[in-house]
């Protein structure tokens, strides 16, 4: 009983706590900080052992393309968060986002995702599936009646971000999830721009959650790494089997990385969310920018959807800067705090030209069709002092106008 007390406690922690004691495995030392487990192999005590190991017969780790301590600590601390069944860690959250779709799919299969994608993932969707024999479609995300029409018999997955990288368009998560389980599909999506803190997908009713760990995660730029999580029977039956044999496992160095940086995790977002959603008015109020995309904002055209289904109108501010490519370049180079880079979710605030950058690969009219213009820029907003964000934004916006 006592055990069932201590359980039920745990499971009453809030996410503070959770993300601060979650899943730790402590070796006979008694370490206070989580250890790093930095090997690739382990050994067993017998031949019979080794045998039982690999027939899955005793529990115990393999090789750490496989699992491994550290890494199991990161997932079973994200499971916590997240309220999963299970998690896998991958190397990257590019990696998170491949092996959730291959994973699950086979050829003569069908995908309905989203249009507004990081370019990346778009190019999975629309150009890596279909060499696989996976046709896809490509719909507006918030268009209800485009997601049930694009639905077909062999349709096996809905993918989508939400809010989308880089103007912050949301997707109504759980009507979304709805149409997929009326055909029998699994509803997967990134909720990296949110973070776990800010949307919690799964109760909305989606079947899986990815991220980039690399972003909030870690939150100050140092480490790649990306998670997988849902229902048991996805990851330890289709996914794990996948991981282990295409090879994108998280090293466990970067797993303790994460593990770091989710003790931190509901200071930094709430920092980065406050001052995201001064960032947004402050820009609002400037003469030299025609637009600015944050869902927190009552302007944006889906704030109503954030307010139900986001916890703040999140840590990433969009603006479109009065004028041409010029203007935009003349706001980035000169900015001082901002730093220009395509990486978000950092302590340092960070400035992106999408156009440019992160969604270049799509053709001028693929661009305008999501709204990323050549005079759009993503902020990620930092954790520096927010007036001195604001007038860093200022005398940029002023050395735009040329």
């Amino acid at each position: 009983m006592a055990a069932k007390d201590r359980k039920d406690r745990r499971a009453a922690w809030a996410p503070a706590t959770q993300l601060v004691h979650e899943g730790t495995l402590r070796s006979q030392f008694g370490e206070t900080s989580e250890a790093i487990f930095l090997n690739s192999g382990y050994v067993y005590d017998s031949a019979e052992q080794a045998e039982a190991r690999f027939k899955g017969d005793e529990d115990g780790y393999v090789y750490s393309r496989y699992a491994n301590p550290t890494v199991s600590m990161f997932e079973d601390r994200m499971c916590a968060l997240e309220g999963a069944e299970a998690a896998r860690g991958t190397a990257s959250g590019m990696a998170a986002v491949a092996a959730s779709l291959l994973s699950h799919l086979k050829a003569g299969d069908h995908v309905v995702s989203a249009r507004a994608l990081f370019g990346s993932c778009r190019y999975i969707v629309e150009d890596l599936l279909p060499r696989y024999g996976i046709t896809s479609t490509l719909v507006d995300g918030r268009d209800l009646a485009a997601w049930e029409a694009a639905v077909t018999p062999n349709t096996r997955a809905f993918f989508f971000e939400s809010p989308t990288n880089p103007v912050l368009e949301l997707v109504d998560i759980e009507s979304v999830a709805a149409i997929a389980k009326k055909c029998g599909a699994l509803t997967i999506v990134d909720n990296v721009f949110a973070t776990p803190l800010g949307q919690r997908p799964m109760k909305l009713g989606a079947d899986i959650v990815v991220y980039s760990a690399t972003k909030h995660i870690d939150g100050q730029g140092r480490c790649l790494g990306g998670v997988v999580l849902g229902p048991a029977e996805f990851i330890d039956e289709k996914l794990h089997n996948f991981l282990k044999h295409t090879g994108p496992s998280l090293s466990p160095f970067n797993a303790w990385v994460m593990l770091k940086g989710l003790e931190t995790l509901p200071l930094r977002v709430a920092r980065h969310c406050e001052s995201a959603a001064r960032i947004a008015d402050f820009l609002g109020q400037r003469p030299e920018v025609a637009r600015v995309y944050y869902p927190g904002r009552a302007d944006h055209p889906q704030h109503a959807l954030a307010k139900k289904q986001m916890a703040s109108g999140g840590p990433m501010v969009a603006l479109e800067v009065k004028s041409d490519k010029e203007a935009a370049f003349r706001f980035l180079n000169a900015l001082e705090i901002f730093k220009i880079s395509n990486n978000l979710g950092d302590a340092k605030s960070l400035a992106t030209h999408p156009a440019t950058t992160t969604h270049q690969r799509l053709t001028p009219e693929a661009r305008a069709e999501l709204g990323i213009f050549d005079n759009t820029i993503r902020l990620s907003v930092g954790l520096e002092d927010a007036g001195d964000l604001e007038a860093d934004l200022d005398q940029a916006l002023t050395a735009a106008k040329g």
